[in-house]
């Protein structure tokens, strides 16, 4: 109950870090261990049987990673040009865009009826994906308005992501049976983690949030919007079953925007780590609401299309 009610507590944090900044400013230097250990636990939830999964059942994996990197990266430039957003700003939505899969999406397709096992193997096989294609990606969209170091951000995912993950799994196979015992308590622990990174992004951008604030959460709200459209539409066309359709809506539409965050930070400027901060909050708003939505919608096995 506590972590499926992450959206209140995240508007909680955010409007006490507008009050109350320096509550936060003292936590600053945690980040990136705090994102690091975020992911240990995405990690430890995992087993060498979630990455078999991709040569067993390739084709939804791959449309997922695909229509992932595809929509969000294009769509975040695309609504940041339309809305004449600061260079600073236009970085931080496309590094949110350019990102991997959020963790959160997982509980959602669980309560959307979607297909758990497929959103375990894209979130695992966009997170590889995206210790080259974030790099990548973000100076092709980015690079025309500001400098974008490739290599420091490779290798800020390489040991942000790529190791603690690895990490993860390895405790699992070699250590299951202490993992099972405090595996439980793993998803509350990451939530905490991830409103403290929220916190201290909104109190060191406090100055600059009454400014930027509309028009930023407009184009969050847009950006999620039509990664959930894309997704899910993508999978219509593709001819997908509904289960499955609804797994891509909400993989592709829900990112890993707590690391977004720390990157923009940490490689460009308080700013552009606020968009990545916003997209955290209101992407787990949208996907508990479209997860309250199909949680009463009946999953037929004939495919759509």
């Amino acid at each position: 109950m506590l972590t499926r009610l992450f959206p209140v507590w995240a508007l909680l944090v955010s409007g006490l870090a507008v009050a109350v900044p320096t509550v936060f400013s003292v936590f600053t230097p945690a980040i990136m261990p705090l994102l690091a250990f975020v992911m240990f636990t995405m990690g430890v939830s995992l087993t060498p049987a979630d990455f078999w999964r991709v040569a067993r059942r390739p084709g939804p994996v791959l449309a997922g990673v695909g229509l992932h990197y595809l929509v969000m990266p294009f769509g975040a430039w695309l609504i940041a040009h339309l809305l004449a957003m600061s260079p600073a700003l236009t970085t931080g939505m496309v590094l949110v865009g350019c990102v991997s899969s959020g963790t959160a999406s997982n509980v959602m397709i669980y309560l959307s009826k979607g297909d758990v096992a497929l959103s375990v193997s894209i979130s695992a096989f966009s997170t590889l994906v995206g210790i080259v294609a974030t790099p990548v990606l973000t100076r092709f969209y980015s690079a025309a308005t500001v400098a974008v170091d490739s290599w420091g951000l490779f290798y800020s995912i390489v040991t942000l992501v790529a190791l603690p993950v690895l990490a993860g799994v390895v405790l699992n196979m070699f250590c299951g049976r202490m993992v099972k015992r405090v595996e439980p308590a793993l998803p509350f622990v990451a939530m905490a983690s991830i409103l403290l990174i929220i916190g201290c992004i909104v109190a060191g951008v406090k100055p600059s949030l009454a400014a930027v604030g509309p028009v930023l959460l407009l184009g969050v709200v847009l950006h999620n919007a039509l990664g959930l459209l894309g997704g899910y539409w993508g999978g219509r066309l593709l001819g997908f079953e509904e289960s499955v359709c609804r797994t891509l809506a909400l993989e592709v539409g829900m990112q890993n925007s707590g690391l977004a965050a720390t990157l923009g930070r940490l490689y460009f400027s308080p700013l552009a780590a606020l968009p990545g901060a916003v997209f955290s909050i209101w992407h787990n708003i949208s996907g508990s609401f479209l997860a309250s939505y199909w949680s009463h919608k009946p999953v037929n096995g004939q495919k759509q299309g």
